[in-house]
């Protein structure tokens, strides 16, 4: 800490020098400062939320928002097993059994027909039988013919994935054929299911392998399909609605929205359904998969029809994978468990985009559920200023989020869970850095109008307490008890006169670097430096609150005086042997109540003290020089002896007439630099 003003600061000839006018920051008038606190307290929030919406509409948060979705599907209780569907996978050892694939037509046709005398509702065959396989290919066909409720697959070209299988002629000639299309999302997941395929115009169109089978399943409960209203297209069964899928729903940015999609709400992880091989079923009781939708695919390893989805985690082991047929299964059941059951739609805020100048605007409550969050995190930035506290707060509300997030999802709702999450922290980091610029800016005033010239420990406090001192970049004005110490340096202007003007100011930097040393030392603020004279408070700028603690800073002002007075000794032991003057100073304290605060304008200002008690103190120090005090003169005025309540050996020089006073004034002379302090100290009188 710099304790003294570097040399070529003092002015001579009694030319006033405040420390606390350098460097001082321009105030910003109150009613600018007032325009910026309300701007940036609510102008953070919109601001966040704009950007985050921009974040989103780039596509930098869609991976993560999918992530998140993804944890809350791992983390979601596990479901019952959906015993309306069951599986019947070509595994490894049954392809070891058959020693080739694709499996020839015998061996598929009796798999069918072994399905068959079970009477299942209905047989979803997920295999792409686009060529004979001999042997037993008639055998097939003849299969395909004998059962209407087999559904099989094919695959249309779309508008990302051009590639084509054809289905059986066989199966393509009754109507019983399905779309087995998927959509991969951009990180490798599935997360989306098509129920309809549709080329770009509409004018084909091809319901998936999932519905297929739900509807035949359904349609034996009476149940069939139904626009959800006049002015939704979207399907209904039942009671339930199946939600078109868009390009913006939830995460998504600019998704391939073609033909009808919905979102899955998958029921488990990998082998979620009951599975059979092509070997247990020779071992099945006879009614197994009596009224049953059957899925025969393919489930064997080193086929490798497995898929990504969101149980497939982000290790960078090996992520869980799931068969095709397992994924056509989670459609089948979603959809008869949605009709049936009510199991709710995985459903998002669906107003369909506006696009304004190029820009699409999605829906209006998401941009609504961002800005809310975002006025939290600014909440907690500008009214919680302990950081342990705004650190707690944006946790507990980063945590609220995420349990409303994850509530919302039980019920079926992808509610977006990272673009908040992020707006509560943006718009905490944002304000913050406002506040701690503001902060800065107010330290920088205060230290620079106290942290120079007190100790760190006085500097500290002041800065803990500058809301009660500081508004508008001034010290607040206020009255308050002090105890005001002027010092001087006894015939200095003849000293001046006969030194050379460098010599003088480095021996004077000597003197006034000491003498500053201690009158912090002792806790004082030292108020300004007019020539070779020292002006220092005691009590300022917090208000002594006590008669105790008034008292002690009378004490201090005299051991303050006490403690120059011995330092002057030493450097003038030093100024002897160098052959520079040596001097005496003199010491005026008085303590009573005087108005401190800041006075100046906005470019410059001075913390000071001004009142009757600043004038005695100055009176005092320069009051009839003939009265010797040795190395250091020190007068105290009646007030600041009675605080001291005779601590220090001093004598009455009685009741004078001050000059610029109406009223006399009792003052002492403290005498502890001439005589040693006593354990019992005596005041003599002089009149």
């Amino acid at each position: 800490m710099q304790l003294f003003p570097e040399s070529g600061t003092l002015h001579q000839n009694n030319v006033m020098y405040s420390p606390f006018s350098d460097f001082l920051p321009v105030a910003l008038s109150p009613a600018l400062k007032t325009v910026l606190h309300r701007t940036a307290l609510w102008g953070t929030a919109p601001t966040i939320t704009i950007a985050i919406i921009a974040l989103r509409l780039l596509g930098w948060l869609q991976p993560i928002e999918w992530m998140a979705l993804d944890q809350f599907f791992r983390i979601r209780p596990r479901e019952a097993l959906d015993e309306r569907v069951v599986i019947v996978g070509i595994s490894e050892s049954d392809l070891q059994s058959l020693e080739r694939y694709p499996i020839d037509d015998k061996a598929l046709a009796d798999l069918i027909n072994t399905i068959k005398k079970q009477q299942p509702r209905a047989i979803g065959l997920d295999l792409f039988r686009d060529f004979p396989v001999e042997p037993g290919n008639k055998e097939l066909n003849q299969v395909f013919k004998t059962t209407p409720n087999l559904i099989g697959i094919e695959k249309r070209s779309g508008n990302r994935d051009r590639s084509s299988v054809n289905p059986s002629h066989v199966l393509q000639a009754l109507g019983q054929t399905s779309s087995n299309n998927i959509l991969i999302d951009g990180d490798g997941k599935l997360r989306r299911a098509i129920m309809y395929w549709t080329t770009p115009d509409g004018s084909e169109s091809l319901a998936s392998l999932g519905l297929r089978l739900a509807l035949i399943y359904l349609e034996k409960d009476g149940i069939t399909p139904i626009p959800a209203d006049a002015t939704n297209p979207a399907l209904k069964l039942n009671r339930s609605i199946f939600p078109i899928f868009e390009a913006y729903d939830g995460s998504y940015i600019n998704a391939d929205a073609g033909g009808y999609q919905i979102l899955l709400n998958y029921r488990g992880a990998s082998r979620s359904f009951r599975t059979y091989s092509m070997q247990d079923l020779k071992t099945l009781p006879s009614n197994a998969l009596k009224d049953k939708i059957v899925l025969i695919g393919t489930t064997a390893e080193s086929l490798k029809d497995f898929f990504y989805t969101p149980y497939s985690d982000n290790t960078l082991t090996s992520p869980e994978k799931t068969n095709g047929v397992e994924i056509q299964a989670n459609l089948t059941s979603q959809i008869l468990s949605a009709a049936l059951n009510d199991r709710p739609q995985l459903q998002v805020w669906s107003d369909p985009p506006k696009i304004v100048y190029g820009i699409p605007l999605v829906d209006w409550r998401e941009h609504l559920w961002i800005f809310g969050w975002a006025c939290i995190g600014s909440t907690i930035a500008w009214f919680i200023r302990s950081p342990r506290l705004a650190i707690l707060a944006i946790s507990l509300s980063e945590g609220t989020l995420l349990l409303l997030t994850y509530y919302a999802f039980l019920q079926g709702w992808w509610i977006p869970l990272v673009p908040p999450a992020v707006a509560i922290s943006m718009a905490a980091i944002a304000l913050t850095g406002y506040v701690a610029s503001q902060e800065r800016t107010d330290r920088k005033v205060m230290m620079n109008l106290f942290g120079r010239y007190v100790s760190p420990k006085v500097a500290e406090t002041i800065w803990a307490d500058r809301d009660q001192l500081i508004t508008n970049g001034h010290v607040k004005g206020r009255k308050m008890p002090v105890t005001v110490i002027f010092t001087d340096i006894k015939d200095f202007s003849t000293i001046s006169e006969k030194t050379d003007p460098e010599d003088l100011m480095e021996w004077l930097n000597e003197y006034m670097s000491a003498m500053t040393q201690i009158t912090i030392e002792h806790g004082a603020v030292i108020d300004k430096f007019i020539g070779d004279a020292i002006m220092a408070l005691f009590g300022v700028p917090l208000a002594r609150e006590t008669q105790a603690q008034i008292n002690q800073d009378a004490e201090s002002a005299i051991r303050c005086a006490i403690d120059m007075g011995r330092a002057l000794e030493k450097l003038n032991q030093g100024w002897r042997i160098a052959g520079k003057p040596m001097i005496q100073m003199r010491v005026g304290i008085a303590t009573g109540t005087a108005v401190t605060g800041s006075l100046g304008g906005h470019q410059r200002m001075d913390f000071t003290a001004i009142g009757d008690t600043v004038n005695i103190a100055a009176r005092l120090e320069s009051y009839d020089k003939s009265i010797e005090g040795g190395i250091c003169r020190i007068l105290i005025s009646d007030t600041t002896q009675k605080c001291t309540d005779g601590l220090f050996p001093s004598k009455s020089i009685g009741a004078v007439q001050l000059k610029g006073r109406e009223q006399s004034t009792d003052i002492y002379q403290i005498l502890s630099l001439l005589y040693p302090v006593t354990e019992h100290p005596t005041t003599e009188t002089t009149t």
